[in-house]
């Protein structure tokens, strides 16, 4: 998640200080992915560092609000419609702890797929319960936001039972004994003195 475009996009709206991007951050997005106010001021001091936002006067509450410049536009415009490359996504942690489940002696790969699984029926069922809460227009960017967290989990089951398909099939391949180095000795009777 861009913090730094999404706080370009709520300064798009309007000038906000920082409390204000934060709330509005998280209703926008149903605290589905909640910010701490640290994020949000030392992405502030960057965006300003770098020209896309200025500050203004500080308030009489001594709340300092900040407006989006030209430049923090044309950054926007171009996040909006640049497409999001798996290849910028974080790693997918659980694909690489079952592929290291399946390489690690004495880990039990299937119990560590129901484990998930369990879990995510359980994250599934939550967040339905959450998108059918409401059904207010104004509601509609926190369902969105909502709807892909339901299908990236319906995904990740579907992945999960192909996981364990595959498992039945799986038939790890005989370990082979370390092979000695060309110039490693076996006895100590043939080693050649000089």
């Amino acid at each position: 998640m861009s913090i730094r475009h999404g706080l370009l996009a709520l300064l798009e709206r309007g000038q906000m200080y920082g409390y204000q991007l934060r709330a509005a951050f998280e209703e926008s997005t149903g605290s589905t992915w909640p910010l701490n106010i640290g994020q949000v001021y030392t992405t502030l001091s960057r965006l300003e560092r770098d020209g896309l936002v200025r500050p203004l006067p500080e308030h009489e509450g001594g709340q300092r609000p900040y407006e989006i410049t030209d430049a923090g536009r044309a950054d926007l415009a171009l996040w909006f419609a640049t497409p999001i490359s798996r290849t910028d996504r974080p790693r997918d942690e659980l694909a690489i702890k079952l592929a290291l489940a399946l390489t690690t002696p004495g880990v039990d790969v299937r119990a560590v797929v129901q484990t998930q699984r369990s879990a995510t029926m359980r994250a599934l069922q939550e967040l339905t319960r959450l998108k059918y809460a409401s059904d207010k227009p104004e509601d509609l960017p926190w369902r969105l936001v909502l709807d892909a967290m339901v299908f990236q989990a319906e995904a990740e089951i579907r992945w999960l039972d192909h996981c364990e398909t595959s498992l039945v099939r799986y038939r790890p391949a005989p370990s082979r004994p370390a092979t000695p180095d060309a110039g490693a000795v076996d006895h100590p009777d043939q080693a050649v003195h000089r």
